[in-house]
């Protein structure tokens, strides 16, 4: 697969349940949540030791935006590990509330939707090349990205005049645009914004913000990996046919209303395909570009996986029961609807959706399945675990990670963003770094020994190195 840059950004529902007569905002237990890391400049907004972005969204959700990776196993195994992260701020703000007498529970959810119909987004980043035409790149990757719900939605019970309805996507309803320059008015399926974090004369950043929060990691994982393969046949000029929807946010919407009809959607040039049938083009142009540029062992099986979930989608999707989220669900949730009826469940499917969405390992319902076994899993526990600590090991989260890290031990004064970091009381000594496949630094390197053999103050030898900018 193509060398590049990936991220994954999830934005987290929060719910205080308080067990007393008084009762605490959200915004309060948001911002206990943060009080647990560190804060720039008084500011909701911290980034970790592992690399990765934690902060406060529009509406008082927590956002955390992975680390930069080179490779969608490792956005899988840090997307898990923004999870634990949160998990283990729970107890601590529940401490501190109980000590204002706010007895309660506080609970996160990795969902997109809330139940009085407000939608917080997952997002997908992608470094591309800026040789390449963005909105020629948009026209060929929508049809695809239109599609790709029909194993990326993470699949959502809706009240309706029937009682309850499923739907395979908690996003589409939201999505208004193809292209648009804002996220939280007029969602469109890409956003427009030229934001790169990198040098601008070679990259921009491809953001998707038509995803859904999955909770299943062999879900994240074909998400992110389907959509590397279709944008790296596009950087090559490979895909020549046209799969460009006539009414893209209306079939986006009507695959996601329908899961058990083959909704024939019309194309640009008149033809009709089902959202299937336009996955299976998508995959057979893959397999022939990959049938003749060599595919590494990472490509092979992505392939694999995406053939077997399309084949199963076709012969029977509860064969998916362990893999693909909205089937995981569709399949445990009927065997409970089958049981109770559906007038009688309605109001405990409901809360069991949302229960698939906790976070807590413990008290998930997704986790209880884990533990169950029946979740295919595609990372360790460790892996998740040293994800949590360590950045990764190939990209420039690297060396934020580390000077995060030196920065906290010697009590330097800092600031950053993506592509720099600053110290010091003046923050005048800088460290850039817009090639977001940098690993190593001479001034970082030269930052630390001196750290390491002087008795100066830190202070001293920030000043004394700050003549030297990258």
């Amino acid at each position: 697969m193509k060398r590049r840059i990936y991220g994954l950004e999830n934005e987290y529902g929060i719910i205080y349940s308080s067990q007393g007569a008084r009762t605490s905002s959200t915004e309060k237990a948001v911002r206990y949540l943060f009080e647990e890391l560190a804060t720039v400049e008084g500011h909701l907004n911290a980034f970790l030791e592992n690399g990765a972005r934690f902060y406060l969204d529009t509406g008082s959700h927590p956002e955390y935006a992975t680390p930069e990776c080179a490779s969608p196993h490792d956005v899988v195994a840090y997307d898990k590990a923004g999870e634990r992260i949160l998990e283990g701020l729970l107890s601590c703000t529940e401490a501190k509330l109980r000590e204002e007498g706010l007895v309660g529970s506080l609970y996160i959810y990795k969902n997109n939707t809330d139940s009085v119909g407000n939608s917080y987004g997952c997002h997908e980043n992608y470094l591309v090349s800026r040789s390449v035409d963005f909105y020629q790149l948009a026209e060929q990757l929508i049809p695809f990205l239109v599609t790709r719900q029909i194993f990326c939605g993470a699949g959502r019970y809706v009240r309706d005049k029937n009682g309850i309805s499923f739907h395979l996507s908690q996003r589409a309803p939201y999505i208004r645009q193809e292209l648009s320059g804002t996220t939280t008015n007029e969602r469109g399926i890409i956003n427009l914004r030229d934001e790169p974090h990198a040098d601008k004369e070679r990259y921009r950043r491809l953001h998707i913000t038509f995803a859904d929060s999955n909770m299943s990691e062999y879900t994240t994982l074909l998400k992110m990996s389907t959509t590397a393969v279709v944008l790296e046949m596009i950087e090559a000029n490979f895909i020549t046919k046209d799969f460009s929807l006539k009414e893209p946010i209306r079939a986006l919407q009507e695959i996601s209303q329908y899961p058990d009809v083959s909704v024939p959607l019309t194309l640009s040039d008149g033809r009709t395909m089902t959202a299937l049938q336009i996955q299976r083009e998508y995959l057979h142009l893959a397999q022939t570009y990959f049938s003749v540029h060599e595919a590494d062992d990472e490509t092979q099986d992505i392939l694999g996986k995406w053939e077997h979930v399309l084949e199963c989608l076709e012969t029977d999707p509860m064969l998916l029961q362990r893999e693909i989220d909205w089937v995981i669900k569709r399949y445990w949730f009927g065997q409970y609807l089958q049981r109770r009826g559906l007038e009688a469940a309605t109001d405990k499917i409901l809360m069991l959706d949302l229960q698939y969405h906790d976070i807590h390992v413990k008290r998930g319902l997704y986790y209880l399945l884990a533990r169950q076994g029946n979740i295919a899993r595609v990372v360790t526990d460790d892996e998740v675990m040293k994800a949590t600590l360590r950045p990764p090991p190939n990209t420039r989260a690297k060396l934020r990670g580390e000077l995060i890290k030196l920065a906290k031990e010697q009590k330097i004064h800092y600031d950053l963003d993506w592509n720099y970091i600053r110290f010091g009381h003046l923050m005048n000594f800088w460290v850039r770094f817009n090639d977001p496949f940098q690993t190593e630094s001479e001034k970082v390197l030269l930052l630390k020994q001196r750290l390491q053999r002087s008795q100066f103050s830190p202070g001293v030898i920030l000043w004394e190195l700050s003549g030297n900018k990258e």
